[in-house]
């Protein structure tokens, strides 16, 4: 079975794109398209606005991020996302929490065989 890589870049980012986006974040502040474009850069693919704006939506309802419109130089203004003082506590905490979430992966999966139907030495 062949797999696009978009496909597993989607199913995984969907359930850390919050981390992901608090991430960039810390970079500073943007618009949905640039911190798309961020995500992008550094390897998880494009970002459909589908996927991102709910959960910029939710993470300022949250108090995590703030949310300014700004002017648009010769079209439409743009609304401007930025990490708020909660936002940072939250990402440190979430952050800390993905170094431990992901040391359990890696055992688990350096305990698991290499391939699924691989018998396992007792």
């Amino acid at each position: 079975m062949t797999e696009n890589p978009a496909d597993w870049q989607t199913g995984w980012l969907r359930g850390v794109l919050e981390l992901a986006l608090a991430a960039v974040l810390t970079d500073g502040a943007g618009h949905g398209y640039a911190l798309a474009r961020r995500l992008d850069e550094r390897g998880f693919g494009k970002v459909r606005g589908a996927a991102l704006y709910p959960v910029l939506g939710r993470m300022e309802r949250d108090g995590t991020v703030t949310a300014t419109w700004e002017p648009g130089e010769g079209g439409p203004g743009r609304k401007v996302y930025g990490l708020t003082a909660a936002g940072r506590e939250r990402f440190a905490e979430q952050r800390s929490q993905w170094d431990r979430f992901s040391v359990l992966m890696t055992g688990l999966l350096d305990a698991a065989p290499a391939a699924p139907d691989a018998p396992r030495e007792t």
